[in-house]
């Protein structure tokens, strides 16, 4: 007898499909409910943006990697940024020693955006900002700089990820509690409906929970319910649906289970479809259809023979194309020992390059459609999701089910069940725990000079000596004022950073108001 053999949701996989599957909502390319696509000639009209996430250092650093990057024909830009960024720390806090410019660029200030931007069209490029706690700061800096260049804020194209609620479920870089952080968010809808059209003001991310260890499953349900609570949250707070939602868009994982990839990412569009018409209520087909952006699994990167993640980087990026992404990031196969070089990041690119220009894969909508397997693996899975949904759903909602540690509770339990296989050998891992090699041939690590830091710091505090200081001070006296209220804060803060305050500076009048979130604290 055949042995079986399950997906990572837990979904058995039959040995041959002979029989098409019970019929689900399939449709067309770009109509309800988007299973195949959110457009109706996806790749025939428009490739997907080839983006590779970039930042290290100081901002004039990562400019010349962003460069090199459009040089060689990345479509788009992806900014990482330093750990005490994303916490709202600038360079010469005490808390920031060691990390500055470690797993992203530092930006502390308006000049360092201008900086980190020289010379690249903001006009005519599309850049993607990975921030949560701190992301409306960041976004305003970006516009500021483009302002600055006489770019108008309607034209700027990009997306900030801003999704605070799967850093309280598997990342933690929160500053404030779950409440007043969902206010921030819901302040960046309002003022992008207004000043930043084409801006995509959230990407709700089931990345980082994949990363944590979720199930392809749990990965749907938990972010499909946290981008309900953002509707929501938004909704209460008086915005129009069917004005912010077209903006909204996703950031999912694509891992190693290949077949199981694929029908996560036609489930996702139909899950979202459905709730977003039918539950929320909304009328506007585009505040139905799901865009996503898309990363290989930097989970499944493996220090041991590291050019078999170039392979494996492969595999899920061509899962992410037939599932339909939006746009791609494809890891560097040298990312599980240090930030990635420049020849890395390179062959990362090309890897999007092939798939798109020698493949064939992008010259028909939907390729798998109507396989007996795909089909019926795209019903199992949305089923695994519904289910979970549900429960969420009876809990209260997401921000309850966090506040509860219910969802980090599931993500625990699964990363548990993964590594025991792993560790039987159950789960094969090439070159982990099966086909090892004792010969290891060393590869080049990019090193971050521990001058950076240093350098950051001195360009901070002579940034604080040139400004006025008094209007930085009423400036950001003002910040703290409306956030004890409930107005939209983003003006108040893009008038603080215009005078010169700093990303630290503003995050600390946050945090005078909204307090700072301590796990597990009563």
């Amino acid at each position: 007898m055949a042995q079986s053999r399950r997906t990572t949701s837990g979904i058995e996989i039959d040995t041959v499909y002979s029989d098409p599957p019970e019929p689900g909502l399939i449709g067309n390319p770009g109509e309800f409910p988007f299973t195949r696509g959110p457009y109706p000639s996806m790749y025939r009209g428009r490739l997907w943006t080839m983006r590779q996430y970039a930042g290290f250092g100081t901002p004039e650093e990562t400019n010349r990697r962003f460069k090199d990057l459009l040089e060689a024909g990345q479509t788009g830009l992806s900014v990482a940024f330093d750990l005490p960024t994303q916490m709202g720390l600038d360079s010469d806090n005490p808390l920031a020693t060691g990390e500055v410019g470690k797993v992203g660029v530092a930006i502390d200030s308006l000049d360092d955006m201008r900086r980190l931007f020289d010379g690249i069209p903001l006009d005519e490029v599309s850049t993607s900002m990975t921030i949560n706690s701190t992301a409306p700061i960041l976004l305003l800096l970006y516009q500021l700089v483009a302002e600055e260049r006489g770019i108008a804020a309607a034209q700027l194209r990009g997306t900030i990820q801003n999704d605070i609620l799967k850093e309280y479920v598997a990342r933690g870089t929160y500053i404030y509690p779950p409440r007043p952080s969902m206010r921030l968010i819901t302040d960046v809808f309002g003022y992008a409906d207004e000043h930043l059209p084409q801006w995509n003001t959230i990407s709700i991310s089931g990345y980082h929970i994949r990363e944590a260890g979720a199930t392809a499953a749990q990965e749907l349900a938990f972010t499909i319910a946290n981008g309900l609570a953002y509707v929501n949250a938004a909704i209460s707070a008086g915005l129009d649906v069917d004005v912010f939602a077209p903006r909204l868009s996703f950031f999912w994982n694509s891992h190693n289970d290949f077949f199981e990839e694929v029908a996560k990412f036609r489930a996702a569009r139909r899950i979202w479809a459905r709730h977003m018409r039918d539950d929320v209520g909304a009328k506007n087909p585009k505040s139905w259809s799901m865009r996503s952006h898309t990363q290989t699994a930097g989970s499944t990167l493996t220090a041991q023979q590291p050019l078999n993640n170039i392979v494996r980087t492969t595999i899920q990026a061509l899962a992410a194309v037939l599932g339909g992404t939006q746009s791609l990031h494809t890891n560097s196969y040298d990312e599980a020992v240090g930030l990635p070089t420049d020849e890395s990041a390179l062959v990362a690119l090309r890897t999007q390059q092939v798939i798109a220009h020698e493949s064939g894969v992008a010259g028909t909508v939907d390729p798998l459609a109507g396989s007996y397997f795909v089909e019926k693996l795209t019903n199992d899975l949305e089923a695994k999701a519904e289910d979970l949904l549900a429960h969420i759903a009876s809990m209260g909602g997401s921000v309850i089910a966090i506040e509860e540690g219910w969802m980090q509770g599931q993500i625990e339990d699964s990363a548990y069940r993964e590594a025991q296989r792993q560790g039987s050998g159950e789960s094969v891992v090439v070159g982990v725990n099966r086909f090892t090699s004792d010969e290891s041939e060393p590869i080049p690590v990019l090193d971050i000079d521990p001058a950076v830091e240093e350098s950051q710091k001195g360009s901070v505090e002579a940034w604080r000596a040139g400004r006025d200081q008094d209007g930085v001070t009423t400036a950001l006296s003002q910040v703290g004022a409306v956030a004890a209220t409930d107005q939209n804060l983003m003006v108040a803060t893009k008038d603080a950073l215009a005078v010169g305050a700093t990303v630290g500076e503003v995050s600390d009048s946050l945090r005078e108001v909204f307090g700072v979130y301590r796990p597990g604290a009563s």
